[in-house]
């Protein structure tokens, strides 16, 4: 193969390398940066729902608290797992929270930026199946993940559903 260089020599020629050179300074840079991790410790908050009927309603709030030391640089994700006999029903808060396994668990991604001592909350209305007997329904639980968090002994809690007669 035959490699042939060809010099283009022109008045215009210092005035086509200056352009580009202006060109490549102000147009920005394309390439994606990722943001650095921080170092926060996100914790699960245990709340337990509102009694309700067999058949009713409730909710879960999946509450979670940054005890810091610094600012989330990165979104984190709450997960509620739901016991046996009871449904996750939508309108969820935030409101891109996702269901799964028929209802039985439920997503939330919060984005970066939860400053130290503030929480987030996940509100996620639960139906109590009407077979399920009256008494405590335990199994449920709430999760946290981030890839900024360094304490994961904090990032889960159980709840507890108080089944109740109507009144």
């Amino acid at each position: 193969m035959n490699r042939t260089l060809v010099r283009h020599s022109s008045p215009g020629g210092r005035a086509l390398v200056a352009g580009a050179a202006l060109m490549a300074a102000l147009v920005p840079m394309t390439t994606a940066v990722a943001a650095a991790s921080s170092n926060s410790d996100l914790e699960v908050v245990r709340l337990d729902p509102d009694a309700a009927p067999p058949g009713g309603t409730t909710e879960v709030h999946g509450y979670i608290s940054n005890v810091g030391p610094e600012q989330t640089a990165s979104p984190f994700t709450v997960e509620v797992t739901l016991p046996e006999g009871v449904t996750a029903q939508e309108p969820f808060f935030p409101e891109d929270c996702t269901e799964s396994e028929n209802g039985r668990r439920v997503r939330c991604t919060f984005p970066a930026g939860l400053a130290v001592l503030r929480s987030a909350t996940a509100h996620i209305p639960i139906r109590i199946d009407p077979t399920v007997p009256i008494g405590d329904v335990e199994g449920g639980s709430v999760t946290v993940t981030s890839h900024d968090d360094h304490n994961s002994a904090n990032n889960r809690q159980p709840f507890t559903i108080k089944v109740v007669e109507t009144t």
